[in-house]
């Protein structure tokens, strides 16, 4: 049958070496309302010859499975579908959506964002719908991203009105408003901006003026804006978190003798049972991590793109939850080392330590690698590790099973074992203790940024790297998955209170107790030693 025969439209995709293969639209021209997420059968079958479609040579056929957002051919009636024309383009161009293997690679802009927007017959994967709202935000503002969903409603919406698919207006609008809902749901705090909020009620009022006998979507679209209210109410007290996630005071010690008085509490006094200590730990983890959220983490990739001259730039004010929590880590570690060090006697030095190394064995066990992490750099810090007297009174089988697999060589190997284990008993786990993951953080922020910087933003034919986007999104929903855990153990305010508000000592703070437990042992150290000796007397 020859193609000018048919009645199906056709549209042009890209084939090998960029040659324009042409394929037909299943389902007849009809399919186009909404002109998206059309399914091409035969593609590859028809190549463009003097504006007629013809047979297409084998060698032209595409290598990918494409889908255009767009008609960019004509139907064998000569005619493109009402408003095709104005988001057209050739192969590669600003209309086409790639796939390889059925999985979306890259695309214009413009045509993800038609690809967000439901029609009649289709509704975006929530996968994508994440990926997307999640990844638009490096090149636009969520605000102009909503405006834009926008527009594309209401041009579906007059062309549904302007033909006969009247009926199917209820199904539309009820699809739209499930968009908004999920939106609203995985990213509240976009709608802490003004122009975001005010984008949403002008798409919700217009969805309500068309459909005013359609109590279903009114009904849905007053609960999405009850639920969005609510958590935006629940963010309110930002501000609050903030204060309650304050650095731990540091104490920088007397000025030459930095040993506390034999009364002062120390953790052992307070806790003594490390899996106790390692739960409560999680329980601070836990909390701490809720605090993040996926746009935060997205920070870390927006930056300034030469091809995006107008977007969004990062948001300073939307690091502070990064940084809060990778100052914990450290503060973590200063305490750590701070216990040690400020212990007067050798064999009370070495209970400590041991100490410390069974509790970051629980935390293994637990899952909880941050804290793990945290711990075991406490103990490496240098007014600890050269501790040498104290280390040689120290059995320390257990931790070199600890640094073994924190082992930085090969790209933390073991560590990347260890956490691929403990994913998999979370994703088969029955009870929440099961459940927790809790990754080295800087480590996971490290590997955004490198799959940031080996990717481009931008593929050579103008299209967005929806590949590398695809990668980044998977890694930031699995860690949001993590953070949803319900921590199952008992909550120890006392433990917990020693843990956020015991003062660490300075770094100076914890050479002085070092050298005062052990005295220098070569020039370095004796110089080291005599430098902080006369800078502290000299601030006296």
């Amino acid at each position: 049958m020859r193609a000018c025969e048919t009645s199906a439209a056709y549209v042009r995709v890209c084939g090998r070496e960029g040659r324009p293969v042409w394929g037909r639209i299943r389902g007849g021209p009809q399919t186009l309302v909404g002109f998206r997420r059309v399914e091409l059968q035969d593609a590859g079958s028809f190549l463009s010859a003097g504006g007629r479609p013809r047979p297409c040579p084998k060698e032209a056929m595409p290598q990918t499975s494409i889908i255009c957002s767009s008609v960019l051919g004509p139907s064998c009636s000569g005619q493109v579908p009402p408003g095709m024309g104005e988001r057209g383009g050739g192969a590669g161009g600003s209309g086409d959506l790639i796939f390889q293997d059925g999985r979306l690679i890259s695309g214009s802009l413009e045509a993800l964002m038609e690809h967000l927007v439901p029609t009649v017959d289709y509704y975006p994967d929530r996968t994508y719908i994440f990926t997307f709202l999640l990844s638009s935000r490096v090149f636009m503002p969520p605000h102009d991203l909503l405006a834009r969903v926008g527009q594309i409603y209401l041009e579906q919406r007059q062309q549904l009105e302007a033909g006969s698919e009247k009926a199917m207006l209820k199904s539309f609008s009820a699809k739209i408003v499930q968009l908004l809902k999920e939106w609203t749901e995985a990213f509240p705090c976009d709608f802490q901006d003004e122009k975001a909020m005010a984008e949403l009620k002008a798409i919700t009022h217009r969805i309500m003026q068309c459909d005013e006998e359609n109590g279903t979507v009114k009904k849905a679209i007053a609960q999405l804006t009850q639920s969005l209210l609510l958590s935006l109410a629940a963010r309110s007290q930002l501000q609050e978190l903030r204060e309650k996630l304050r650095s731990p005071a540091v104490d920088k010690g007397p000025i030459l003798k930095a040993k506390p008085p034999a009364s002062q509490k120390d953790i052992l006094g307070v806790c003594c049972d490390p899996l106790v200590l390692a739960q409560q730990l999680t329980h601070i983890e836990l909390e701490r991590v809720s605090s993040i959220h996926p746009q935060d983490l997205m920070q870390i990739v927006s930056h300034t793109d030469s091809r995006d001259k107008h977007r969004c730039r990062g948001d300073p004010t939307k690091t502070y939850s990064l940084e809060a929590y990778d100052n914990w880590f450290n503060c973590l570690s200063m305490l750590v080392a701070t216990e040690v060090c400020r212990v007067v006697k050798k064999k009370q030095r070495t209970r400590m330590l041991e100490f410390f190394i069974d509790v970051a064995r629980e935390c293994f066990n637990i899952g909880n690698f941050n804290s793990m992490m945290a711990i075991i750099s406490g103990m490496n810090l240098s007014p600890v590790a050269r501790l040498k007297k104290t280390w040689s009174k120290v059995k320390t089988a257990k931790f070199d099973v600890l640094e073994h697999h924190m082992d930085p060589s090969s790209n933390f190997c073991n560590y990347r074992t260890a956490l691929q284990g403990a994913t998999q008993r979370s994703q088969m786990a029955n009870s929440s203790r099961e459940k927790i993951v809790i990754p080295v953080f800087n480590l996971f922020v490290k590997d955004i940024y490198f799959l940031h910087k080996i990717h481009t933003n931008h593929l050579p034919n103008g299209h967005i790297n929806f590949k590398k986007f695809w990668e980044i999104s998977r890694q930031i929903h699995e860690f949001m998955t993590w953070t949803r855990v319900e921590c199952p153990f008992e909550k120890d305010k006392k433990i917990q209170n020693y843990l956020l508000t015991a003062p660490i000592y300075s770094e100076e703070a914890l050479f002085i107790a070092s050298f005062e437990s052990e005295g220098p042992e070569n020039h370095m150290e004796k110089d080291s030693w005599k430098t902080l000796r006369t800078t502290l007397l000299n601030r006296a």
